[in-house]
């Protein structure tokens, strides 16, 4: 059983993907509660530290921009804490580049810094994301864990069709997680970040031969939703702050409706008109 994109094979007529940070792995809030959104506060000499933390988490999880990169989170924060009267530096220089960049990562903007883009604003913003990078590899390995039911909802689920990861984590990170916790014996295939967007891991997924009815996309994040329809495949909502009934509902009802024919139509759009509402509702 392969778990590279390049070697998979499908065997089965069903593909169930699923998403891994807020999604299976009870990852997404801590990252940010104790390391995006204070190391931001830190870097950019925010004063009002408990309001800037309160907005950043209203951004990256409880609204409907939910699972937006890092970047771009960071770029509207600063700006709303400079509009609750936040002295700053000038951020003109990072918040065009975030708007601009054909990728939003450490990688290109250290490239466009190092092109003689040397602005304040874009070289703390890189110090930061390396910072969340490395207190996240050093202080958090050993404290993730998934959510309750989601081992038995991916053990269903690989009784069901094959299991992809589609996740934006990196696949190292990936890999020891569900290892760690047993996960990665109910998953086929792997597609992290080195796969690209998860548009495109989808996409690619596709290409195994599937019919994309037979596709269903588990999420927690507007950006999952989005991958999904874009690919004309299902979409099943893991809820915020309600992901242990989320997945109870997936192994017991979704999936046989799903293997049955009959996840399309009312059923999905009510629980995506669900999902919306909570969002918004926040």
């Amino acid at each position: 059983m392969s778990k590279t994109i390049n070697e998979f094979t499908k065997e089965n007529d069903l593909l169930i993907c699923v998403d891994s940070d807020g999604c299976a792995m009870d990852t997404m809030n801590v990252k940010h509660y104790e390391f995006f959104g204070p190391i931001a506060a830190e870097v950019f000499g925010i004063q009002n530290k408990e309001a800037f933390q309160e907005d950043w988490n209203h951004v990256n999880l409880f609204s409907t921009t939910r699972g937006v990169n890092r970047f771009t989170a960071l770029v509207i924060c600063l700006q709303n804490a400079q509009a609750a009267g936040e002295e700053l530096i000038d951020i003109t220089a990072l918040a065009e580049w975030a708007d601009t960049t054909d990728s939003l990562s450490n990688g290109a903007l250290e490239a466009y810094i190092e092109a003689g883009n040397d602005d304040d604003s874009l070289q703390k913003a890189l110090d930061w994301s390396y910072r969340v990078n490395k207190g996240i590899h050093e202080e958090l390995t050993g404290r993730d864990k998934p959510f309750p039911g989601a081992k038995e909802g991916l053990a269903q689920a690989q009784e069901t069709g094959d299991v992809a990861i589609v996740s934006s984590a990196n696949g190292e990170a990936l890999d020891s997680e569900w290892n760690r916790h047993g996960l990665m014996t109910y998953v086929d295939v792997v597609c992290g970040q080195e796969v690209g967007p998860k548009q495109v891991a989808i996409a690619k997924l596709l290409e195994a031969g599937y019919d994309k009815d037979n596709v269903l996309m588990v999420g927690d994040a507007p950006g999952d939703l989005k991958a999904a329809q874009n690919n004309g495949v299902h979409y099943y909502p893991i809820m915020p702050d309600d992901e242990k009934a989320s997945w109870e509902r997936f192994k017991n009802e979704a999936l046989a409706k799903f293997q049955a024919g009959e996840y399309g139509g009312d059923y999905e759009d009510g629980l995506i008109q669900a999902y919306n509402d909570l969002l918004a509702n926040f």
